[in-house]
């Protein structure tokens, strides 16, 4: 067999491409599995709030893992970032780079806290392997400019050489609320990126560097054509589409529009009108812009594409600098996902006018957060716990929506009962799927979450954020629209104030996630489906009768007997 780093004369061909393509997706994905078994917070060793990426030598994306969508936009600027502050020949092998900033170190909110580590191969740079990871700490913060946030860390070192920068490990931890967690974090970090530099130093010595960089063209350009290809199936012409955005940060809601333009193989896409940036953690920095467009785009267009920097070339994006879709410093930044998420809601509005099939309804279209702080009163110690909530996604144009799962940009898991009371002070009383919360149509929206949550024998502070409570979901095609996001709250629990509020001992509040919306005409649905609904306390015989038109009858009242 042939070695590439002896000078082995390699073939670019299409089965070494993809042989080559694969082992890159491995390393990446078992990067993100080194961190979340090595991982110590819950929020990801059982979230999953987290991501790795490798990138060649110039930084370019060569895959990410298949996590959460929103972290491309702080991973796909931090080699740039890097390389503008240190210039290579100050680049060392064993060097790792620590930052979050959402304005100076690629990144896109302050809990996403990266780690880059450059790979070296025979002494010169071969690829970066990158993570991740969401540290459930700055909490109790204000959101009027991002300097309230948390600690902004520019890409610093934070191993030189080998060494663990000691000094600046300690003023990171100085600044956080649970050091304890958060050096552990880091520490699963720093492990998943050596996991990473090693597996791709092998492929690096069975291929070479410079045959490996013609393949990471080649796959570049692969995910181009594939791009380019789908883009091209697309009717030429201009779609524009604008909804609402409504959040408990905000005094009223804001309306968005996208004029989206698609010209032979080649996508625009163009957000107008936009509101300027506001004084809380709503407003997205441009990473985070793109990688939420790229993600709504792929997911059309073609979803089985490679992940990697190939696909963003036929897509232009743009929105106004200083507006809540591309803020200016010192814009806060903490919330932005429920902002992308609108962004996608956009996105696909207007694309479901030029391939309906394509589409699905809107799904829950937030990322509604549920953070509770105080001291634990079986340690003594201070605890975050933090959730992200799922709940609906669209009907399809032959299917029902999934029920209480997290979409688009974000991809974390929710956290079972089992692992959070354990871990916290706080009781689950209820924690069940909400009817008639799915959008009737003739496919039905999937269902959003209730998730109640007690405090026990200690006052907490609590801090909801969400959005689609002024604002719902909407169906397609005649579909109707989904369940709205809400808050109910135990005698006595004040109303919270832009979104944070206290529980005092036995006190709770139940978080109430948005449904999504329904798909076709309610009258079209098969009457055998809205039976099985009823049965399965999926709707009421209210929205049997107003939607669908059957009554709660004697016939219907069999069929929920036999379905209980």
């Amino acid at each position: 067999m042939n070695d590439g780093a002896k000078g082995g004369n390699w073939t670019v061909d299409p089965v070494t491409v993809e042989v080559i393509g694969n082992a890159i997706s491995s390393i990446a994905e078992e990067m993100g599995e080194t961190l979340i078994r090595a991982s110590y917070s819950t929020n990801i060793k059982e979230r999953r709030d987290c991501s790795t990426v490798l990138f060649d030598a110039q930084g370019r994306t060569l895959y990410q893992a298949e996590h959460i969508p929103i972290h491309l936009g702080s991973l796909m600027g931090v080699v740039e970032a890097i390389l503008e502050r240190f210039p290579a020949d100050q680049i060392r092998e064993g060097d790792v780079f620590i930052g979050n900033d959402a304005y100076t170190g690629g990144g896109t909110h302050l809990p996403d806290i990266v780690l880059a580590s450059p790979i070296y191969h025979e002494g010169a740079l071969a690829g970066w392997a990158t993570n991740l990871a969401h540290h459930a700490d700055f909490v109790d913060r204000g959101h009027d400019h991002i300097y309230q946030e948390g600690l902004r860390i520019p890409p610093i070192r934070l191993q030189r050489a080998g060494e663990l920068q000691q000094d600046v490990l300690d003023l990171i931890l100085l600044n956080c609320q649970v050091p304890r967690e958060r050096l552990n974090d880091l520490r699963a970090q720093l492990a998943a990126n050596r996991f990473g530099i090693q597996r791709f130093q092998a492929l690096c010595a069975r291929y070479g560097t410079d045959f490996l960089n013609r393949v990471f063209d080649e796959l570049l350009d692969y995910a181009e054509r594939r791009m380019r290809a789908g883009i091209a199936e697309i009717p030429d012409g201009t779609y524009e589409f604008e909804d609402s955005f409504d959040a408990d940060e905000l005094d009223e809601a804001l309306n968005f529009r996208l004029r989206l333009t698609v010209r032979g193989d080649e996508m625009d896409l163009n957000f107008i009108d936009i509101p300027p940036q506001v004084r809380a953690g709503l407003n997205l920095v441009e990473t985070a812009l793109l990688a939420t467009a790229y993600y709504a785009v792929k997911t059309v267009v073609d979803p089985s594409a490679p992940p990697n920097a190939g696909l963003f070339r036929p897509i232009t994006v743009s929105a106004p600098y200083g507006s809540i879709l591309n803020s200016a410093p010192p814009g806060a930044v903490n919330g932005r996902t429920n902002t992308c998420q609108r962004v996608v809601d956009l996105v696909h509005g207007a694309l479901a006018q030029a391939v309906p099939e394509r589409l699905v309804a809107a799904c829950n279209g937030a990322v509604t957060s549920a953070t509770f702080t105080g001291t634990n009163p079986r340690t003594g110690e201070f605890y975050v716990y933090l959730e992200t909530l799922g709940g609906g996604f669209g009907a399809r144009a032959s299917k029902d929506g999934l029920d209480g799962v997290q979409v688009h940009v974000t991809n974390t898991s929710n956290l079972p009962v089992e692992g959070l009371e354990p871990e916290y002070p706080l009781i689950v009383e209820r924690y069940e799927l909400v009817r008639d919360s799915g959008g009737p149509g003739q496919w039905r929206g999937g269902m959003g979450i209730r998730r109640q949550i007690r405090a026990i024998d200690h006052q907490c502070r609590m801090f909801i954020y969400g959005t689609r409570e002024e604002s719902a979901p909407w169906g397609l095609f005649g579909g109707l629209e989904g369940g709205r996001y809400r808050l109910e709250r135990d005698p006595g629990v004040a109303p919270l104030v832009s979104g944070v509020g206290e529980l005092a001992p036995g006190q709770s509040v139940a978080v109430v996630t948005p449904g999504a919306g329904g798909y076709g005409p309610p009258e079209r649905r098969d009457q055998a489906l809205v039976r099985r609904d009823l049965a399965e306390d999926r709707i009421s015989p209210e929205t049997a009768r107003r939607a669908y038109g059957i009554e709660y009858g004697e016939e219907s009242d069999v069929a929920a007997k036999a379905g209980r």
